[in-house]
């Protein structure tokens, strides 16, 4: 028996749709999809449920005369910054990942669980994912946060999930704090437990968690050499608006501006010779041994190891009016208000990109793996440069890179979204650059 339903979109523009009772409801979206000319996304009820692709039309308790809504999800990427694989939440809420097995590329294990990915968090060998109940889904290697089974009873109303290089801190709903994974590198937090009360957000270097509380105060745990120990300027870490990171160091602005950092000192966490210059700071950026921080009036200054940008001299008379800043391992970029690009550091991880200076031009976002920088143009074209193998040379797919909406980046590859809803990959083919294994999973819904 065929029924009709009628499919609307957010927008009020609607489409009827026939089906049969016996068909499923993956059929339904298909052609709800085709009707209304959008891109991929979720039926959902009037009572507000999505509707399982996989379940019959009489199951999913669709019946004749029904209203559903369309609700347009793009795809969203995933991974970490040093890692070497990807995980996409689709269209449908289910997820899709590639790059090195070890590393959380393969989710195999667990892809019957994922399904209403709400959020993805990437360590370096390993992921979690919240789903829309807010539990949580992890996988990887189990040393470095993929098994969380130990506290799988407390991750229950997880709004938020933060990740060092081999462990996970989430935030749940009454603002407490569960840890998991590699105990050196901030799995373990038992010590600041009692202080992890009103969490608002949490940052984390490759080795340490760093939590602002309520009432703008920094609890942090994690290796001391990461910035786990900030007993040094706990007395100044008052009024914390954000906090960024480096590969082993904290810089924190605070409410007036000024800036107070912590952490590995060689490795950026001290700022003493920058102190007064940072004032009325906007937003940092960092590489793995040094920060940029934006001031109010567009400036930069620039702190920590020469060789990662933080020596940025030769083009300081070049920052001014600066938008954004983007950092690979050892060097920076920014963009101008003209979108123009400036960028420093070390050449061979994208400090030097006047080899495609000509093409730079009018770009709105930077993306950065570890030693290459992407950049999006006004047009949504990419221009890439830096380390070629790393993902500085996308020649391989210049052709496809057209619309592009996001980029995410690991240490060696990148993924770009399209206005279509496809992924394109490029860079060490095995760290991520390579998606040919779950080019279904990523074209198909």
């Amino acid at each position: 028996m065929s029924i009709t339903v009628e499919v609307a979109l957010l927008s009020g523009k609607s489409a009827k749709v026939e089906v049969s009772s016996n068909e499923d409801v993956a059929t339904l979206k298909f052609r709800a999809q085709t009707a209304l000319g959008v891109a991929k996304g979720r039926l959902v009820d009037s009572s507000g449920c999505i509707l399982d692709g996989c379940a019959s039309i009489k199951h999913a308790g669709v019946q004749n005369g029904d209203s559903l809504t369309w609700c347009l999800k793009r795809v969203q990427v995933q991974a970490h910054g040093s890692g070497s694989a990807f995980a996409a939440i689709l269209g449908d809420g289910s997820t899709a990942s590639w790059g090195l097995t070890h590393s959380g590329g393969d989710s195999t294990r667990v892809q019957n669980q994922l399904k209403n990915v709400q959020q993805i968090q990437a360590s370096r060998f390993a992921f979690a994912a919240i789903l829309e109940e807010g539990l949580v889904v992890t996988w990887g290697q189990a040393s470095h946060g993929g098994d969380s089974s130990a506290v799988q009873h407390q991750l229950k109303t997880v709004r938020q999930i933060q990740a060092s290089g081999s462990a996970f801190a989430a935030i749940l709903g009454d603002g407490s704090v569960v840890t998991w994974g590699a105990a050196v590198f901030g799995g373990d937090s038992t010590a600041v437990h009692e202080q992890l009360k009103t969490v608002q957000q949490i940052q984390a270097t490759w080795g340490a968690f760093a939590a602002i509380l309520g009432d703008g105060s920094v609890v942090t745990w994690g290796a001391d050499g990461s910035g786990g120990d900030s007993s040094a300027v706990q007395d100044q870490l008052k009024n914390v608006q954000q906090i960024q990171v480096s590969a082993h160091a904290f810089a924190a602005i605070l409410a007036d501006g000024s800036v107070v950092t912590w952490g590995y000192p060689r490795r950026s966490g001290d700022s003493r010779g920058a102190r007064d210059k940072l004032k009325n700071v906007q937003h940092i950026q960092a590489t793995w041994g040094a920060f940029a921080a934006i001031l109010g009036d567009g400036s930069v200054v620039t702190w920590g190891a020469d060789g990662s940008g933080g020596d940025s001299s030769a083009v300081r008379d070049q920052l001014k009016n600066v938008q954004q800043i983007q950092a690979t391992g050892k060097a920076f970029a920014a963009i101008l208000t003209d979108g123009c690009v400036v960028s420093w550091g070390c050449s061979r991880h994208g400090g030097d990109s006047r080899p495609v200076s000509d093409r730079l031009k009018n770009a709105r976002q930077i993306q950065a793996s570890g030693s290459a920088f992407a950049a999006i143009l006004a047009g949504g074209s990419v221009v890439s440069w830096g380390h070629d193998s790393d993902g500085g040379d996308s020649s391989a797919v210049q052709d496809q890179l057209e619309n592009v909406q996001q980029i995410q980046a690991s240490e060696s590859a990148f993924a770009a979204l399209l206005g279509s809803g496809t992924v394109v990959t490029w860079g060490a083919a095995g760290m991520g650059g390579d998606s040919t294994a779950v080019r279904e999973q990523l074209e198909s819904l």
